[in-house]
């Protein structure tokens, strides 16, 4: 049996890159599937963002191994629309047990007071406020269900350590540490633990893009702050997905509260 076999996991921004690779590695190991991504691009994102075909690609990947996914295109910034995929998701499968609060996005300015206010605001209301919207859908359905469960807010090393020139990304990553020890302590009672995960660069699409490497062509102070201990550049998805499902896991079920650094040493440095 897999380490999930039996659970359903809600996955936000599961179309591509960690979210996909979440979703994949949680079928792997027995988990039926709820998801949703925007599907669609933010203006102050200048990378390109993920595709209604992106989205279909994780389905038949999680449906190639014989589990159930239900996905929809939803923005995190819209309550109404992710309260209705978790709904429709938990009508589909009868329970919610985890819950990785993975969307996200980047950008980066030449100082964090100089940014616009459209930087800033779509920072805050996907990075930080996404995550509060994706929980406050998931979690009454999770104390109905008595079963208890593990929510995992992906946060990175910027929610550890400051970096200089994308403040409002460093402030989000900070803020959803606040927001999981906060729900850790309002749902120990349930049995419903909440955790935080700190990657270092991860090689998806939100990393290896042409803007990152002009941006540190640019800043090349920034590369020594980012730089990981180990000799890795980026990790895989894997790693990332691998250290979710451990901490969503009967073998963690004493763990909650916690930041688990996932970075190769990055924040030692």
């Amino acid at each position: 049996m897999g380490k999930l076999e039996g659970k359903v996991a809600l996955i936000s921004g599961l179309a591509r890159g960690q979210g996909r690779s979440h979703a994949v590695r949680m079928a792997e190991e027995g988990a039926d599937i709820i998801g949703f991504d925007v599907c669609s691009q933010v203006e102050t994102v200048s990378y390109p963002m993920s595709t209604p075909e992106d989205l279909q690609e994780t389905v038949r990947m999680v449906e190639e191994l014989d589990r159930r996914i239900v996905v929809a295109e939803a923005d995190v910034r819209d309550s109404a629309a992710v309260e209705q995929v978790v709904s429709d998701g938990v009508g589909e499968f009868g329970r919610l047990d985890i819950v990785s609060a993975n969307a996200g996005i980047v950008s980066f300015t030449d100082l964090t007071y100089t940014m616009s206010d459209d930087q800033w605001n779509d920072m805050i209301d996907i990075n930080l406020t996404g995550v509060w919207r994706t929980c406050k859908a998931a979690i009454p359905h999770m104390i109905e269900a008595g079963n208890g469960g593990s929510i995992v807010v992906t946060s990175s090393t910027a929610g550890i350590k400051g970096m200089a020139r994308f403040g409002h990304y460093v402030a989000t990553k900070h803020g959803v540490v606040g927001l999981a020890r906060s729900f850790a302590n309002e749902l120990a009672q349930y049995r419903i633990r909440v955790n935080t995960v700190h990657p270092t660069g991860v090689e998806t699409p939100m990393v290896v893009n042409d803007e990152l490497p002009a941006f540190m062509d640019k800043y090349p102070e920034m590369a020594e702050n980012m730089q990981n201990a180990l000799p890795v550049e980026m990790l895989d998805p894997a790693d990332i997905s691998n250290a979710i499902i451990w901490l969503s896991s009967d073998e963690a079920r004493y763990i909650t509260g916690v930041m688990l650094p996932v970075d190769a040493g990055m924040t030692q440095r």
